[in-house]
């Protein structure tokens, strides 16, 4: 069993900048990937970022250019650095975990209790 714990979440306003922390523990020493979704109102969760432990990232287009998520050395931890904020990024932010990986369309094994981000105009 694989827990996630989220931090890091608030209030910002257009343009500005927030930093998401997951630390994950366990049974499962090492993880072969980590990620972040999101779940706006009125919309589906979608994966926003993604990371191996190799270090391949992959991103939602919507983020591109913006959001960098990263992954610390010696543990099980990922961050996700989220500049030039948009009120549309508005969402509660889940981190997640899953052993063969993060794929679109296939739910994560592990999630953690999710992270409000809300940006104002």
């Amino acid at each position: 069993q694989v827990q996630l714990v989220e931090s890091g979440g608030g209030l910002v306003q257009a343009g500005g900048s927030l930093r998401l922390s997951c630390a994950a523990s366990g049974t499962i020493l090492s993880i072969n990937a980590m990620g972040w979704y999101r779940q706006a109102p009125g919309k589906q969760r979608e994966l926003v970022a993604a990371i191996t432990s190799g270090g391949s990232t992959d991103y939602a287009d919507s983020v591109k250019g913006r959001f960098t998520i990263s992954r610390a050395n010696a543990k099980n931890t990922v961050y996700l650095q989220m500049n030039s904020l948009k009120p549309e990024d508005t969402a509660v932010y889940y981190c997640a975990a899953d052993f063969r990986g993060l794929r679109v369309g296939v739910p994560p094994l592990w999630w953690g209790q999710g992270t409000q981000v809300t940006v104002s105009s």
